[in-house]
Parts: C-alpha cells; structure tokens; sequence
C-alpha cells in the first residue's frame, strides 16, 4: 500500500464537503476554516490535502475520456444500448458535441472546483502560516496546483475567467487564451524558486520543482497554438532544468510496463508528477476520484484470466488508425494491448466463453438459436455499428463486445473489490521531457547539450524496443512515437492539434472544424455565470 506518503490526500480533517462548483464564482465550502484549523507544523502540510484531493477528482475519469474519446485513440460505442449515456460518447467521438454534453459539464466542473479549494486553502496557508520558508513552499505548491488546472481548463475551453482570491465570487468575462497562459506562466515562474528539489518519497505525489518546468515545457511547446508565438527555445531550456537535475530517468525496456501495475509509486524513475489512488480512500467531493480503468478496458470474457473480483464492462477501444502506430515487433510497448484470439496468462490455454448461437451472434439465422455454442474470445480490430448507426450501436451479442483492440496499460488490481485501481496515474514522466525537447528542436529550437532530435529519440527507443536505432526522425516520426509511448495516459487530443491533425478522419467522424479545437462552455457554467463568453462555433 501506498497510504505511508499520501496521507496528505486522504486527511479526514481536511474532507472537503463540496455541494456545487459548476462554475468559477460558486462559493467553495470545506471543514478546513481559518478558526479551527490549521495550527501545528504537520496541520500546514495536510492543509494542502483537499487541493491534491480535488486534483485526484476526475483525472482518471472525464478527463481522461475527454481526452481520448476525442480523438483516434479511443472510442466508446453502446453496445446493446449499454454506454450510449445521452450521446456523450458519441457525440465526442463525432465532433459534434453540444453544451449539454455530460462529460464536458464534469471537466468544467472538476476544473472550477479545484482552482476553488486552491485559492481557499492559500487563503488559510497565507492569513494563518507563520512567515518563513515552509510557508513559501506551502503556498507554491498550491499555486503550482492551481496552475495545473488552469492549464488543462486553458488547454480545453480556451478562453476562461481567472479567480485568485478566495470569497471573489463576482461574475467575470472570459480572458484570452494569451492572458490566460501568461498568467500560469507567471504563477509558475514565481513558485519555482519556493519549490522542493527533492523527488522521492517525501514528495510523491505533490508538486516540486521538476513538476513546475514540466508543466512550463508543456506550455511551451503548445504556445504558438495558444499564442501564436512559438516558444520552443523556451521549452527546451525547461527540459535541459529536469534533465540536468540527474534525479530522473527511463525505465528500461524490462519495466516500462511495470510503471502502470498497480504497485507502481516513487519507486518509478519515470515520474515527475503522478496522481495516487487508492481503492480504500474515497473523499466528498462530488466526482468519482478512482481508477477505473480496468472497469472500461478489460472485456468481461477476460474476468479469469486477470483473477478480477467483478465484471468489468469492456466498453472501451481503440481504432485502427491509433494501433497502426504499434508497428514494431520489437517494442514492449505493443504488449499493452489485448488484441486477436485470447489466451490465459500462461499463453496456452483458451479464454473460451461459452453462450448460444444468438447470444454469440445476434443476427444469427439458423435453425438453432438457442443451442449452447462455445467459443475461443477473439478481440478484433474494427468496430462496427451493426445494431444501429444513429445510436452508435454495436450490438448486444459477443462479436460486439469483443470489438476494438483493448488497452490494458493501467494493468487490472485483482486485490481490489470495489473497481478502483492502486495504479496511480502519472501526468508527467521523463519520457515526455526527451521527446518534448527532441520536437521542440524539429520546429526550429536550438539544439543544447549536445542533443540532437535524433540523438534523443533513440535514447528513448533504446530502452523500448529491440530494433536497430534509427538514422533520421521528422516530425511525423515523434507523432507516432508519442502514440506509442503515451497510449491512454490522456495527451492524444493536445497532440493531434498540436500537429494539425484534429481535423482529421478517423472511425465514424468525419468533421473538420478548427472551432471544435476547444470545447463550448457548458450551459450550466453559462447560466451561473452571465458574463461568460461562448467559444466561436458554438
């Protein structure tokens, strides 16, 4: 268990009691007042503990499907009417979602409560700290929180309001995209001097130094699209600040799979930032705060073979477009998916299911529709809409659910009994930095360190794969090395704009708006704030 140097997560004194933050101006309300709480040097640490716990909130929920569903990486069909959800899946993977659209009103949602608990917990560290360098550190690491949010908001929405005082509750217009970024980018400037160089156990989980110039490359790789001001000279010299610190490095081709288990942790080298779960704590936020990959990924025909104690629902997969890109028969990152006929663990013997003619294939026609017919699960590439295009429909019958490759990256946790996984979720890992600096260098940055985009592209794949290192790398070469490195870990969509393909074809959709770029605000946060702006297109 993980719970030694995460208590600040879960502290029961901090339980925050949220009841409503559909937008920017809605009050937040916790248990952590300035009158009882806090007062000791250990109470200043957990003050920190509802921010981390909002942070926690969807992460491995909307946030994550937002991100993917979007975009040729993962799609989410109904099945016998099972997971169509009011359109929410489809309507994502079709481009054509509205302000309704359940998953973008909890991504608001998430986003506005956390800057909410940020800006109240710095209220409290700022009135009731005692002035001195814990303090600075506190706050900073709040601010770096908060700043993180603010980005993802900024990196979804575009153009948001910006609150930084706790009890200012008054409506504001939208900021621009640039106002917006400029002010994460001050937020994160003025912290990092406040912030932790340690990386470890004592930090797991909380934001250091090294999580603060990971968020600034992020941003500064995508700032010609945020901007219109490229910034890539930037973005290097903030990899070259976490490459240099010596504290980081790639897992090997041996334990690159082995950082998604459920007992991954501090121990993992590839982690700058990662978000702990924990199936035995739970918070009040309103938002699911778990892991549930497994719940999605894994088919129900596979519950042995994985010895899980429920049945997952197996409703999400990839496309074909997104698992062209595993190509390599080398690389160990190709073992993350489930894919063609299935086996037990000890590769040889079937995983058979056993139903009837018509409980295999629904539009069966033979005379026998009730004879038991057992088969050999066979996961297939292609999704079809066989029962219904309008709703997105596969069907009701084992040739549907065991349609769309499967990721099981985010391995499943036969220990838990409840559905949400130990795997904690990185959002940054070291991986990201070498290939952030290797694109920054192919858009134009100087090459520094002795870097080449070449150079540090096989530094990458040398611990991937067993495939000759290669010659030359474009651009179109990282694309897919960052499909293959990032698969399910919720980057696909700031990627494929990024490289100009969101406008692309794949699966079903066919809509190539740039508007669609960012997602409308929701109506619920247009209604409690007046003073919002709608994004163009919507």
């Amino acid at each position: 268990m993980k719970k030694s140097y995460i208590n600040i997560f879960f502290s029961t004194l901090v339980a925050a009691t949220m009841l409503s933050c559909h937008d920017l101006d809605v009050p937040v309300t916790t248990e952590l007042t300035t009158d009882v709480f806090p007062s000791t040097t250990e109470q200043f640490v957990s003050a920190s503990g509802p921010a981390y716990v909002a942070l926690r909130g969807n992460f491995g929920a909307e946030a994550f499907q937002v991100a993917s569903y979007s975009t040729d990486e993962g799609i989410m069909p109904a099945r016998g009417g099972n997971w169509y959800d009011g359109g929410q899946n489809q309507t994502l993977h079709l481009h054509n979602w509205t302000v309704d659209n359940t998953y973008l009103n909890g991504h608001w949602s998430w986003l506005s409560t956390i800057i909410g608990v940020t800006n109240q917990t710095i209220s409290i560290l700022e009135e009731k700290q005692p002035e001195g360098a814990a303090k600075a550190t506190n706050i900073s690491e709040i601010k770096m929180v908060r700043a993180l949010a603010y980005f993802m908001m900024m990196d979804s929405f575009g153009n948001v309001p910006i609150y930084t005082a706790y009890g200012d509750f008054t409506p504001k217009v939208n900021s621009s995209r640039v106002e917006v970024f400029n002010f994460i980018e001050k937020e994160i400037n003025d912290a990092i001097p406040n912030l932790s160089e340690v990386s470890g156990v004592s930090t797991y989980g909380r934001a250091n130094k090294w999580t603060a110039y990971a968020l600034l490359a992020k941003m500064y790789l995508n700032a010609e699209y945020y901007t219109g001001t490229n910034r890539y000279n930037d973005c290097i010299a903030a990899c070259d600040k976490i490459i240099g610190s010596g504290l980081y490095n790639l897992e090997a081709r041996s334990t690159y799979l082995n950082m998604f288990y459920p007992n991954n942790g501090p121990q993992m080298k590839e982690f700058i930032f990662a978000i702990p779960y924990d199936p035995a704590q739970t918070n009040t936020f309103p938002f699911r705060s778990v892991n549930n990959r497994s719940r999605y990924d894994i088919p129900r025909s596979e519950v042995k073979k994985f010895s899980l104690p429920f049945t997952p629902a197996g409703s999400a997969s990839t496309l074909p477009e997104y698992y062209a890109n595993f190509n390599d028969e080398g690389d160990i990152r190709n073992k993350q998916w489930l894919t063609g006929l299935q086996f037990m663990n000890d590769g040889v013997t079937p995983v058979t299911v056993t139903t009837t003619n018509i409980g295999y294939d629904q539009f069966y026609s033979g005379n026998a529709p009730s004879a038991p017919f057992t088969y050999q699960v066979n996961i297939t590439p292609q999704v079809v809409l066989r029962q219904s295009q309008s709703a997105f429909d596969a069907g009701n019958d084992e040739i549907a659910w065991h349609m769309g490759y499967r990721n099981m990256k985010f391995y499943p946790d036969a220990t838990s009994l409840n559905r949400n996984q130990n795997n904690d979720i990185p959002i940054f890992r070291y991986s990201d930095i070498i290939l952030m600096k290797a694109e920054a260098i192919l858009r134009g940055g100087a090459a520094t360190s002795g870097h080449t985009a070449l150079s540090l592209v096989n530094q990458l794949r040398a611990q991937r794969t067993t495939s000759a290192a290669l010659t030359s790398v474009n651009l179109e070469f990282v694309y897919a090395e960052r499909a293959r490195e990032f698969a399910w870990e919720g980057w696909r969509r700031n990627d494929m704009i990024r490289f100009g393909k969101f406008e692309g074809k794949w699966g079903f959709k066919t809509d190539s708006d740039i508007n669609h770029r960012i997602f409308p605000i929701p109506r619920v946060a247009l209604q409690l704030n007046p003073m919002l702006v709608q994004n163009p297109g919507y």
